[in-house]
């Protein structure tokens, strides 16, 4: 019996530091995006998370190493929200569902919980090796998501293809973001979607 209650003390141990440590990462995966990666502190993240500043090192050996983490899990989110879209319509349609809602008015203003790329894709030179190592992973995820949407999937143009898709896109919502003139930056997005998809796009309301 007493070795039953210990097993079950350490169980419950270890629950509740998984769960704290997944609050940890949710609150950074939001804040990088947020507020950028020199923008996100120590302190305000464990806060966010309801835990102590001390119980930061009982989760992550550095603050790098939560950046990591948090990078990853803002790139997984974002990629598994595309293949939620893509999902949902027959396969002539998906890529153009993907960028309608990629450059969409909800997009542009959800920095927060939006895609990583287009919030810290400038930041990225200036990060240490396992954060650029996290975000890459999660980008060459997203092109080859966008890439296997494409008729000659398989093949070098359709990788190119995609290359050149997902930098448009996300360059496109850099730019609609850093202008202050709400007109321009719809035009930019509509722009955006007609030279992508010149056949089948439609344009923002």
């Amino acid at each position: 019996m007493m070795i039953i209650m210990r097993k079950e003390k350490t169980r419950t141990r270890s629950d509740a530091k998984e769960a704290s440590h997944e609050r940890i990462v949710q609150a950074a995966s939001r804040a990088i995006r947020r507020s950028g990666y020199d923008g996100t502190g120590v302190a305000d993240i464990m806060k966010e998370a309801g835990l102590t500043h001390g119980a930061f090192y009982a989760h992550f050996a550095s603050r790098e190493a939560m950046l990591a983490e948090a990078a990853d899990r803002a790139g997984a989110e974002s990629n598994a929200l595309a293949e939620r879209i893509i999902g949902s319509v027959p396969p002539d349609q998906a890529l153009q569902a993907l960028m309608q809602v990629y450059l969409s008015k909800e997009h542009l203003e959800g920095i927060e919980t939006g895609c990583p790329n287009s919030a810290l894709g400038s930041e990225m030179p200036r990060q240490s090796p396992e954060v650029r190592a996290a975000a890459t992973r999660r980008i060459k995820e997203m092109v080859d998501l966008v890439a296997r949407q494409l008729p000659d999937w398989g093949q070098p143009s359709a990788h190119e293809r995609a290359l050149v898709t997902v930098a448009t896109m996300v360059g496109t919502l850099v730019m609609a973001r850093a202008v202050d003139d709400a007109a321009l930056s719809n035009v930019w997005c509509n722009a955006t979607l007609k030279s992508l998809a010149p056949a089948k796009a439609k344009t923002r309301d």
